[in-house]
């Protein structure tokens, strides 16, 4: 059974019901996911710099590391190319996502991120271990949790991310403009 493997894999369904929906609905015939992710790339880079300052600046506060995501994601036939600088990889990755899909889907900015926790599955395997990734969103009305396992915390973190926008777009009805 496909959910007793995937948990095999790290995944754990009970605190992660959301994907779990989405799993029963990727196995509905004609099903089509709202968009695709085509490809991604993360950038950490430190800019600690002796003469040039610190680092950079984000919000009005001074990092000396840069996080940097780049994504490709298809929604019906047009594929948008975006990048987003974020606090850390993962927000970085929130913030490409979100700035690639809102031309379609508008309204994403009503979902925010509420909580966010990485366990390792497998500690034997030290930093080879897949990691689990919890994700609690919200908006207005409801509250719901996404999960993503990989060896790769930068691919568990898209799973789960790009679960809870998809899980939210079918809850809610949304379509996406078609311009």
């Amino acid at each position: 059974n496909f959910v007793k493997s995937s948990e095999a894999q790290g995944y754990t369904y009970e605190d992660g019901e959301a994907s779990l929906d989405l799993v029963l609905y990727r196995n509905i015939p004609n099903y089509e996911t709202p968009f695709n992710l085509v490809d991604f790339m993360v950038i950490v880079e430190n800019r600690r710099r002796s003469s040039f300052g610190s680092g950079w600046r984000l919000d009005g506060i001074e990092h000396p590391m840069l996080s940097e995501a780049t994504v490709k994601i298809q929604v019906n036939d047009d594929i948008r190319h975006t990048a987003a600088e974020g606090n850390g990889p993962v927000d970085a990755l929130d913030k490409a996502i979100r700035k690639g899909l809102k031309d379609f889907y508008p309204n994403l900015d009503q979902i925010r991120l509420t909580d966010y926790k990485v366990r390792v599955v497998n500690e034997e395997h030290g930093t080879g271990a897949i990691v689990r990734v919890l994700i609690e969103s919200a908006d207005d009305k409801q509250v719901w949790r996404t999960v993503g396992a990989s060896a790769n915390i930068i691919e568990a973190s898209w799973m789960a991310l790009s679960d809870s926008i998809e899980w939210w777009l079918i809850q809610t009805g949304t379509t996406p403009i078609v311009r």
